[in-house]
């Protein structure tokens, strides 16, 4: 999707008068259908009956009530409760309801939630219309570029499209290139400190897919601290060829336009060294949840990335960027991806742990599966709930910092779990097919976090292990130390 941003202007304070006012009912109307779709009303029922309570055309309608079935569904994704969907946003209308702030800035909120709430407008493009027939772009005879707008039957208002700046061509520009294509586009007009502006998306036509995963992939992790892209890249057999890092400094501070420019220049280097190697690109599967799962995506991993660089931003950027260029995108499970790199090929190759874990991630995308290497399962096969036990003890004692004490703790804890539902006994721990699941032994944990526990924390307890090298020793001889 390409979205273009513009202000309108009008001609006249009737014309503005006028367009706020489908705006209103507009917005009314999507409320209420969006009420009736929570009774169970369908489409059709509600389409004729809302044409005449708020008098506006079939189209507008349709408009609407698909709009409040994409909120509907959008809550049902998010596992929110529908019902308590505020129009206008519920935190700027908590902040009303306390009255905690008086006057001016109380009356500015209030407009701006007020706006929010019924200053909206959507007309979904129709190529058959060339366009859009609700809210079309037109050229005027002077070479101006103007919006036209049905408020009423056979009614129309025709405010300019203020002009701008972007990327090098001015907004008319684009539009204009828009209008006469004649391909479907969608317009949405919202009120802004009393200003009507509009925003213009059309879908882009993607080249077919010519790069593929058949050449092999390069798996990307994105780390928010320190800011920068890890990259692996393997051949059609999964075997690593290069990798690298992209640092990103950029990202941590600046204005929004500033960061946004700069992913977008990051995503430029990742698709283009994929369209040099001739490999698909596999990234982590976004499934990032307001309170964080286990596993690679922890509560507090989850808030880092939300929070430090709009880590999703940038996956979408890179995925639209690979798409122009035909480039085959492959989403990945991101459960234990650094666990699996920092134990597995961390050692074997000597990298870094994020080049490992974007090692994982490049041979998931070829559907590769990840066995536990003997020296780590003798660990797993002597091992029993008892030795966590005392290495519980030893963290105790060794650790200084609460809240990684804490975390570790936790982590042993689940660990003993484990261990106890399978019955654990030497010789007993059984291997699994892959390490993202236990099978039929249990769906939360798996053997990559015992062995995370049971082998690094020994060997760095009261902090992040830094030097791979150490397990290397441990991954051929299936030894570790323990507490003493």
């Amino acid at each position: 999707m390409i979205t273009i941003q513009a202000k309108l202007g009008f001609q006249s304070k009737e014309d503005e008068q006028a367009v706020a006012d489908v705006m209103r009912r507009w917005s009314s109307c999507m409320r209420f259908a969006y009420n009736r779709l929570l009774e169970g009303y369908s489409r059709n029922e509600l389409k004729r009956e809302l044409q005449g309570i708020f008098n506006l055309n079939s189209r507008y309608v349709d408009d609407a009530i698909m709009k409040a079935k994409s909120i509907l569904e959008s809550c049902k994704e998010r596992e929110e409760n529908p019902s308590k969907v505020i129009f206008g946003g519920r935190n700027l209308y908590e902040k009303l309801k306390k009255r905690h702030i008086n006057g001016n800035e109380y009356e500015k909120r209030k407009q701006e939630w007020q706006e929010r709430r019924k200053g909206n407008l959507y007309s979904r493009g129709d190529k058959t219309k060339k366009g859009n027939l609700n809210t079309r772009i037109e050229i005027d005879e002077y070479g101006s570029t103007r919006l036209r707008i049905n408020v009423g039957e056979r009614e129309y208002v025709y405010p300019t499209i203020q002009a701008g700046c972007k990327k090098g061509k001015t907004r008319e520009e684009l539009l204009e290139a828009i209008s006469t294509c004649q391909e479907a586009y969608s317009v949405e007009l919202k009120l802004k400190n009393g200003k009507v502006y509009a925003y213009f998306t059309i879908e882009e036509n993607f080249p077919e897919v010519e790069i593929t995963k058949e050449n092999g992939t390069i798996g990307i992790d994105i780390n928010a601290y320190p800011d920068h892209i890890a990259w692996s890249e393997t051949d059609e057999n999964g075997n690593l060829a290069s990798y690298g890092k992209i640092p990103m400094p950029e990202l941590a501070n600046g204005n929004s336009n500033k960061r946004k420019y700069y992913r977008w220049q990051y995503a430029h280097e990742i698709v283009k060294l994929a369209e040099e190697k001739k490999k698909a690109i596999a990234i982590e599967r976004l499934d990032i949840k307001d309170k964080g799962k286990r596993g690679d995506f922890s509560g507090r991993k989850s808030r880092r990335i939300r929070h430090s660089f709009s880590y999703r931003s940038l996956i979408e950027k890179i995925k639209i960027l690979a798409k122009r260029k035909g480039i085959q995108i492959v989403e990945v499970n991101p459960a234990y991806t650094s666990v699996i790199g920092m134990l597995k090929y961390a050692p074997q190759h000597m990298i870094s742990k994020d080049v490992a874990a974007a090692y994982v991630i490049a041979r998931r995308g070829l559907g590769l599966k990840e066995q536990i290497p003997e020296g780590y399962m003798a660990i797993l096969k002597d091992l029993d709930a008892d030795e966590l036990e005392e290495l519980k003890e030893h963290v105790k004692k060794t650790v200084n910092n609460k809240h990684l004490k804490k975390r570790q703790l936790k982590e042993i804890e689940k660990a003993i779990r484990l261990l106890q539902s399978l019955g654990s006994e030497p010789g007993r721990v059984p291997r699994p097919l892959d390490g993202t699941s236990l099978s039929a032994y249990s769906e939360s944990y798996n053997l990559w976090r015992v062995l995370k526990v049971a082998v690094v924390t020994p060997l760095s307890p009261e902090k992040v292990l830094r030097d791979v090298s150490v397990l290397k020793r441990v991954l051929h001889t299936g030894q570790v130390g323990r507490p003493g």
